[in-house]
């Protein structure tokens, strides 16, 4: 009986570390797996400040009191834009600034090709002293996708 039950006790102390053996077995797996999914979240970690959906951001256009920032290159500016949107590139943002201090009162939407560019854009108004500064979630890809007009220089 004491051998039945010492073999009882192994397969036990076994079962314990099989996620142990699972994990060492396959590091490289696991490895590739986190790896794989850190680089889909990274976008999402990327994009900082405040956001507004189409929706609201059409609901600030109506009532005519924003400044439409478009921080696409010019080639993509000429390509289609929103309507009454000025265009200084990313690039040259932080030069020409000052161009824009007098919106500095009003709300200010930053609009790129998908949000990413339009997300540093608005940290660099909101360092020059724009308070309400916000970036278009989805960017010129989400207007066209919802089917809103875009203008062609």
């Amino acid at each position: 009986m004491p051998l039945h039950l010492l073999f009882y006790n192994a397969r036990i102390v076994l079962n314990h570390w099989k996620p142990v053996k699972f994990f060492i077995d396959n590091i490289f797996l696991i490895g590739t797996a986190l790896l794989a999914g850190g680089a889909l979240l990274w976008p999402s970690l990327q994009r900082r400040g405040s956001k507004v959906s189409l929706l609201q951001a059409t609901q600030m256009i109506n009532q005519g009191k924003t400044l439409l920032l478009d921080v696409r290159q010019a080639a993509e500016f000429a390509g289609g834009h929103l309507r009454d949107s000025r265009n200084i590139s990313l690039a040259e943002l932080p030069k020409k600034v000052s161009e824009l201090d007098k919106f500095k009162a009003k709300p200010v939407i930053v609009i790129c090709e998908s949000g990413v560019r339009s997300s540093k854009a608005t940290s660099i108004l909101k360092n020059a002293g724009f308070a309400e500064v916000f970036s278009l979630d989805g960017g010129v890809a989400a207007w066209q996708a919802q089917g809103l007009p875009l203008q062609k220089s």
